[in-house]
Order: C-alpha cells, then sequence, then structure tokens
C-alpha cells in the first residue's frame, strides 16, 4: 500500500508567496503538487515575461522566479 504522505497534495492558496525555479516552468496557479479540486481554475502564469515574478489573478498569491 502506498504511503499517503509520498501521493498527498499542497494545500492551494496556502501561501501568499511562492519561490519557484525554472524546472518547475511552465507555472500555473494552483501548481501542479497542489490540489485543484478545492481551489480556482488553473491559470497559466507567464513569469518570465514578467520580470521574474507574477500575481495570480483569482487569489493574488505572488510568484518569484529564483533562478
Amino acid at each position: 500500500m502506498a504511503d499517503p504522505a509520498s501521493t498527498a497534495t499542497q494545500t492551494p492558496n496556502a501561501e501568499k508567496r511562492y519561490e519557484v525555479h525554472r524546472a518547475d516552468l511552465p507555472l500555473s496557479c494552483p501548481t501542479p503538487a497542489m490540489s485543484l479540486w478545492d481551489s480556482h481554475p488553473r491559470v497559466y502564469l507567464a513569469i518570465e515575461d514578467r520580470g521574474g515574478s507574477a500575481r495570480c489573478p483569482y487569489c493574488s498569491a505572488l510568484y518569484v522566479l529564483v533562478d
């Protein structure tokens, strides 16, 4: 049986600032690691085109590209 902790997803919109890496691109909010069922619709954010940061239009979470 799989360990429930290893298959759990992050709570969406729990933070107001997230650091992301280029390996995480393309960037969406909520991210693939977050559960979608209890969040807003997934939206893709063009963080590379916005100087390394982008804000989600639904939840106002700020994503910052760190590398």
